[in-house]
């Protein structure tokens, strides 16, 4: 019987701020706007995203497993690669996929006790939607992050699909703000999988997978994850100015030296032979970055409202 912290690497639970940030800014948008907060209803939310998020990494195990992806992987880093556990002998692979069934089975009845408290649909049609694209995310016949859009996906399902549905729990619909205001959260969460994606260009390569760094090639797609990284602040100055996010929104600019160190640390990855070790703190600062932006940007409406 695998280990409790064996268990935690497989699920990855590190990576559960890509999950947490979009459930507080959804939630403070609505509490900014003056619907009524209740921690019952935050606390499911929170746990509900959380078990369709370690389902999905767990059946991203399993098929990319199934697939040769990962067994095609000679470079994994702490970063990408999976979580190994299969590879490794750790855990066997059908227990992978059944404990990803259990996940998605614990977000379902958290749903369903959602709308039971609330009644609001949009709440069912949104975590339907997140559930089937993450467990499609690799598994047939779909396999949709093999197709091209993984890192789309990504940024949709951690950025606006989560954060109109938190703001929806406590509000009964989406707006325009919960919308634009995610953007660049799903922006970030994007770019977080886009640069993990480079130390598996080859393993991805040989089993067809198409991710935007396979069809884009190497240089190219790393001048695309420059272009992104700092269009997310762009995007921010905009609906800052044209007053759709808050003035305390500008708090988001404090992460510019994050946004810098992963912009030179990618750069020098390219200019120095791919040396992995260079990557590596290009990989933590972008998910440092989508962590500390998220953060400011969802503290900004709660000052807003407070100030």
């Amino acid at each position: 019987m695998a280990s409790l912290k064996t268990w935690a690497k497989a699920m990855r639970l590190p990576f559960l701020t890509a999950t947490a940030v979009p459930v507080i800014l959804g939630s403070a948008i609505a509490w900014q706007q003056g619907f009524p907060f209740g921690w019952l209803l935050f606390a499911v939310t929170l746990l509900g995203v959380s078990f369709a998020h370690l389902g999905t990494n767990l059946a991203n195990d399993y098929y990319d497993h199934k697939s040769g992806n990962d067994e095609a992987n000679t470079t994994p880093t702490p970063f990408s690669g999976g979580s190994r556990v299969i590879q490794d002998g750790l855990i066997k692979a059908e227990s992978v996929r059944n404990v990803s069934f259990t996940f998605f089975v614990l977000a379902l009845a958290a749903m369903a006790w959602l709308y039971g408290e609330t009644r609001y649909i949009v709440l069912v049609i949104i975590g339907i939607a997140g559930g089937l694209i993450g467990f499609f995310y690799t598994a047939p016949p779909l396999k949709l992050g093999y197709r091209g859009f993984g890192e789309l996906l990504t940024g949709v399902c951690f950025g606006p699909l989560v954060v109109m549905g938190s703001y929806a729990v406590y509000s009964g619909a989406v707006d325009r703000v919960s919308l634009l205001a995610s953007v660049p959260v799903g922006l970030l969460i994007g770019l977080v999988l886009y640069v993990n994606e480079f130390p598996d260009y080859d393993a991805d390569r040989s089993v067809g997978k198409k991710t935007a760094v396979v069809l884009l090639g190497k240089r190219e797609a790393m001048g695309a994850y420059h272009n992104l990284l700092f269009f997310t602040y762009g995007f921010a100055a905009i609906f800052i100015v044209v007053g759709l996010l808050p003035l305390f929104a500008l708090l988001v600019f404090l992460t510019l030296p994050l946004a810098i160190r992963a912009f030179l640390a990618s750069r020098r990855y390219i200019r120095e032979g791919e040396d992995l070790r260079a990557l590596l703190p290009a990989n933590a600062s972008t998910i440092m970055l989508h962590l500390s932006f998220g953060l400011l940007l969802s503290l900004s409406f709660v000052l807003d409202r407070l100030l």
